[in-house]
């Protein structure tokens, strides 16, 4: 297996043994057949560190978790070119999510590639509601538009050389390192092909902690990009 193809498949943990053997069986799958797994895990106590065994998989431990730490952790730990970023509780739903992938980061300007997300069965209708509207059926170049999603995502290991993952985020990292890639240059491509199932979706069902952290980050961006006051006056003169 030749290094420049390989695509190093980072997944993070905790807890995750209800998902995470539907996850590699489905990757076992795939028509691209060059690939590992790195399992970074925030110190499962249940069957989680048991499949990783049972599928000869890498396993890195984290304690201080913190969500581009551990994909920060991962990458290191891993070997190819082409890292996928995929959470435990995703399940890939085609042969061909991985392959889609590879195919799309290639070219020269996309630094960065994420895919489409579904509900299950059994997810709840806040999830199904937003999954359905974030994720549709076209594809995109995102040259200003920063968001990212790294349940379910591919980069360039050069790019993340050059640009890491913030370690100390405790929410939306992925979109922080995509307003930063965007800044030197570089595009993220949406592609509705790489598609995963996602049981809780992008807003963990609204959990409060979470919301309230990403918020207040939202909010720090959302003050970086406002670079000049508005003329309220102005305003006020020419639609009053």
């Amino acid at each position: 297996m030749k290094k420049n193809k390989v695509a190093s498949i980072i997944i993070r943990t905790k807890n995750e043994d209800k998902w995470l053997e539907d996850c590699v069986n489905s990757i076992k799958q795939q028509d691209y057949k060059h690939w590992e797994i790195i399992v970074v895990d925030n110190y499962s106590s249940d069957k989680t560190v048991n499949i990783c065994k049972k599928y000869d998989i890498k396993v890195v431990k984290i304690k201080s978790y913190k969500p581009g730490k551990a994909i920060n952790i991962g990458i290191k730990a891993s070997n190819g070119n082409y890292i996928i970023i995929l959470s435990a509780h995703c399940i890939p739903q085609t042969k061909n999510w991985l392959s889609n992938f590879i195919n799309k980061i290639n070219s020269k300007r996309i630094a960065a590639v994420y895919g489409r997300q579904i509900p299950t069965k059994n997810s709840s209708d806040q999830t199904k509601r937003d999954l359905k509207i974030v994720f549709g059926l076209d594809e995109k170049v995102q040259i200003n538009d920063p968001y990212f999603n790294n349940a379910n995502s591919c980069i360039k290991r050069n790019v993340w050389l050059k640009i890491p993952f913030d370690e100390k985020l405790t929410n939306i990292e992925d979109r922080i390192w995509a307003k930063n890639i965007l800044k030197k240059g570089w595009r993220i491509l949406y592609t509705p092909k790489s598609c995963v199932y996602h049981y809780h979706g992008i807003h963990q069902d609204n959990d409060k902690t979470r919301l309230k952290q990403t918020v207040n980050i939202l909010s720090k961006l959302d003050k970086e990009n406002t670079k000049k006051k508005i003329n309220f006056k102005m305003l006020k003169n020419k639609y009053d």
